[in-house]
């Protein structure tokens, strides 16, 4: 871990972020008069989960008659409870 003050920071930041990018330092604290303020760490991106991906595959219809099957079904539920007059 590598501590640096704010104005060396400034003028140092491409190759602290180089650093990082490298590997070789794993963060980097900004201080100000001696006190942190900052911290810089590499970035990690976020990763997909590939097993969700086959999970979900079968939930998105073959063809346009697939996906609208259900619609009357659906229509008669919302009527259904239009008639029962439900309370907010």
């Amino acid at each position: 871990m590598l501590t640096v003050n704010m104005h060396d920071a400034k003028s140092k930041l491409s190759s602290l972020v180089e650093q990082l990018e490298v590997g070789q330092e794993n963060e980097v604290i900004i201080a100000r008069n001696g006190t942190p303020v900052a911290r810089l760490v590499p970035f990690a991106a976020p990763r997909r989960i590939g097993a969700a991906r086959h999970l979900l595959a079968g939930l998105v219809p073959a063809t346009l008659e697939a996906f609208n099957a259900g619609d009357d079904a659906i229509a008669a539920d919302f009527d259904a409870s239009a008639r029962r007059e439900l309370a907010p």
